[in-house]
């Protein structure tokens, strides 16, 4: 099943072009079935961009997914159109009495702020509150899981001596979990941040639980017991060469970055990077969407029970 997205979406070309499914809001008024309600508050300043990597994770899986978009009012992207932020994103005040299955919070890069440094955060922190009543799941990516990890369950986060970039090796810790059902003994997933949350705080605290780890990258995938909060600190969606292009915008800005770990052959910023990861983000979004949003959300939104 495909997701649904706003007619004139400029991601439906790309994801087109990929041969994934996605159905025009007007083709979907023409079916009788209850699609899971996705919300996406993006904070990337290139939302186009983030816009196809989250719609191509969540177009690949047999359920329908009808996608709302939200931004901050709180903070002005200077780099994205303001009409094609205004065509196609909302702001909390206008999707606050709305009720979710999903969420998803993105990355934002910001981390190296302290949090109440950014311009948003009360706005953000007000979103993260109403989700608790309003969306049964929540999935947080790289700063967007630092935040939540922080607001929700109180875990700082650290600063690193410098910025992890590259693509790293991953374990599962519990395979059994069905979050990671599927899953291969070990697998590959790009990480670009400059902090940090420690893989000892996770272990330790009493609400959530460590499910995936890097040795070199550290904390990967975490959980609350019942899987409504999901934090990834990586950036499985990422996009072949975003890596690439994240080096080379350093590189311009004088900036003097690392070549990202494991990423171009030979370490040669000129090199193709393969593509490693695809196949695991793809597992792990649909098993998101199917074990703790579809197969536990109740029919009736208006009925859905809070987090705990």
């Amino acid at each position: 099943m495909p997701i649904k997205i706003p007619d004139h979406l400029p991601a439906a070309k790309i994801l087109e072009s990929e041969n994934i499914f996605v159905m025009t809001e007007k083709r979907a008024s023409h079916q009788d079935i209850r699609p899971l309600q996705i919300l996406i508050l993006n904070l990337m300043p290139t939302k186009m961009e983030t816009e196809a990597q989250l719609l191509r994770l969540l177009g690949n899986s047999p359920l329908q997914v009808d996608i709302d978009l939200m931004q901050t009012a709180t903070h002005v992207s200077k780099n994205t159109p303001q009409e094609h932020l205004l065509e196609f994103y909302q702001t909390f005040d206008q999707i606050c009495r709305n009720t979710y299955d999903g969420m998803i919070i993105t990355g934002a890069p910001v981390e190296s702020l302290d949090y109440r440094e950014v311009d948003y955060w009360d706005e953000l922190c007000q979103i993260m509150d109403w989700s608790l009543t309003h969306v049964y799941s929540t999935l947080h990516i790289c700063w967007g899981a630092q935040a939540g990890l922080y607001h929700h369950h109180h875990i700082s986060k650290h600063a690193l001596p410098e910025k992890l970039s590259g693509v790293f090796c991953h374990r599962p810790l519990d395979p059994q979990h069905p979050l990671l059902r599927g899953f291969d003994e070990t697998f590959y997933m790009p990480h670009s941040r400059y902090t940090e949350v420690s893989a000892d705080d996770i272990q330790h605290s009493e609400t959530l639980q460590l499910l995936v780890l890097s040795e070199a990258a550290g904390a990967a995938v975490i959980a609350t017991r019942d899987a409504r909060q999901v934090f990834i600190t990586g950036h499985c969606e990422y996009d072949r060469l975003t890596l690439a292009n994240e080096y080379r915008r350093d590189v311009e800005k004088g900036l003097s970055p690392q070549i990202p770990r494991h990423y171009f052959p030979g370490d040669d910023p000129q090199a193709f990077p393969p593509l490693v990861w695809r196949s695991h983000a793809s597992l792990l979004f649909s098993n998101w969407l199917n074990y703790f949003v579809y197969q536990q959300t109740p029919y009736d939104l208006r009925e859905l029970p809070a987090k705990a």
